[in-house]
């Protein structure tokens, strides 16, 4: 940076800045796939000179396809759904209490991550494991509605 902030009479901060501005702009365009249009738009707010407009576009359909598939390297793998077990345990009495109700559901979960198996074991109760359902039948109404839809349809 301090080299080219040397060439150009500007200082290294300012370099910098430039660079991670250029890369934020790039990657995120990439995430999104965002037509030539849209990026044209993204930069038209920032000022620049019609021909640097034209640099930064041609530079973004020249490396989008290969920005999104280093992005899809470098992020994490995460585990997968392989199969579920469960069982319901329900305790009737003690030695202090004769007459009691105390049921509690184990869930064992296997997962696949990286060619591997593992398991998880989950133990709650019925009233956390129905607001869990609840829950998750939540996001997945939210998941149909039309923002949602945009946004996963932008991140193909």
């Amino acid at each position: 940076c301090a080299f080219l902030a040397g060439k150009l009479n500007v200082g290294a901060d300012t370099v910098q800045h430039g660079v991670e501005g250029l890369t934020y702009l790039l990657t995120e365009s990439s995430k999104l796939m965002i037509s030539e249009i849209d990026f044209q738009d993204s930069i038209n707010v920032l000022g620049f000179s019609d021909e640097l407009k034209k640099l930064l576009l041609q530079l973004y359909l020249d490396n989008r396809k290969e920005i999104r598939s280093i992005l899809g390297e470098l992020a994490p793998k995460l585990p997968s759904y392989h199969s579920l077990e469960w069982r319901l345990d329900v305790q009737l009495a003690s030695r202090s209490l004769r007459q009691q109700i105390k049921p509690a559901v184990t869930i064992k979960l296997h997962l696949n991550q990286n060619e591997d198996q593992t398991a998880q074991v989950l133990q709650t109760d019925p009233s956390t494991l129905l607001h869990l359902i609840q829950q998750l039948e939540q996001a997945l109404g939210e998941m149909k509605t039309n923002h949602c839809r945009r946004i996963v349809r932008n991140m193909k």
